[in-house]
């Protein structure tokens, strides 16, 4: 799971909720510093999380990425963490994850949409399901179909341990889970007892029924890059050189089957928000503006060209 390195918000970022069609939804919102949403005329972006993640993955990236003049959410999805969801798995789809995206991205009026990990899989379906027309689709640290590897182990050690367990009894279980996994392998990491107390409160406020069945999806993704290449919206596929989810070489392969632009991402693994935030957002700033026809020149310590 990414694990933000602290909880306090940059200047000018505040905590709200959107009101869609498809629900209310919690978000954190950074405003310029000048404290208008169009202060630069910048277009807003909208930041989707991973599995088990939540729109404080985004807070290393929020204030770097509005003091360059761009108003920018990060959310959480149906079922994560302040956004709640319902027992339904099928709710989970990420068809219906993206028709929320889609929704959120008309009521926030934004027009760069970014998906992290699993988000980069609902992102891409906000995009497909034709509810959402964004002028850029960002997939960071995303691949083109199921997640392979060692991280698919590890799901699928999740999913043993919680079959055959009735609805009913899911809470009980991810608390095991939590208690006997994770938490123990969080003091094993170092993370200070502050953000294990907050990584407990999200995982344990996820809906499980939406944590087992994102799981699922994440192990039968199907590929859909021909698709989204086909839609002609601007691209950047970002990840870490060292990302030990879906493996860069996939990645790249796929940035080219897009035509999309790529930045790579040094010294970073899965989680660049949290791993490098100022390159990372040089990185999105750069293609944004680009994608705007904006002439800001890239930030000291650009990560990599953008082809």
């Amino acid at each position: 799971m990414s694990t933000p390195p602290s909880l306090d918000l940059p200047t000018a970022t505040r905590r709200a909720a959107v009101e869609t069609v498809r629900g209310t939804f919690a978000v954190l919102e950074a405003l310029p510093e000048a404290g208008a949403a169009d202060a630069a005329g910048l277009g807003t972006a909208l930041l989707v999380p991973g599995y088990t993640g939540s729109k404080e993955d985004f807070i290393p990236l929020l204030g770097r990425l509005s003091a360059a003049g761009r108003r920018v959410l990060a959310v959480d999805m149906r079922g994560q963490y302040q956004t709640p969801g319902p027992d339904d798995p099928d709710a989970y789809d990420p068809g219906q994850l993206g028709a929320d995206v889609a929704a959120l991205a008309t009521a926030t009026r934004a027009v760069h949409l970014l998906g992290h990990s699993f988000g980069g899989l609902v992102a891409r379906e906000a995009v497909l399901g034709g509810g959402c027309a964004p002028a850029s689709l960002t997939l960071m640290c995303s691949g083109p179909a199921a997640l392979p590897g060692p991280r698919a182990q590890e799901l699928r050690f999740m999913l043993s341990l919680i079959a055959g367990t009735a609805p009913a009894g899911l809470k009980g279980k991810i608390a095991e889970i939590w208690h006997e996994v994770l938490e123990p392998q969080a003091i094993a990491d170092g993370v200070p007892a502050p953000i294990i107390a907050f990584l407990k409160e999200r995982m344990l406020a996820n809906s499980p029924a939406g944590l087992a069945a994102m799981a699922r999806h994440l192990l039968a993704a199907p590929d859909k890059t021909r698709q989204l290449a086909g839609l002609g919206v601007p691209e950047l596929v970002l990840y870490g050189a060292d990302d030990n989810a879906w493996p860069p070489s996939q990645q790249a392969e796929m940035a080219a089957r897009l035509s999309a632009s790529r930045v790579v991402i040094p010294g970073a693994a899965h989680s660049p928000a949290v791993e490098a935030p100022a390159a990372t957002a040089d990185a999105l700033t750069s293609f944004w503006n680009a994608v705007e026809g904006v002439g800001i020149p890239a930030m000291p310590g650009q990560a990599s060209q953008l082809r």
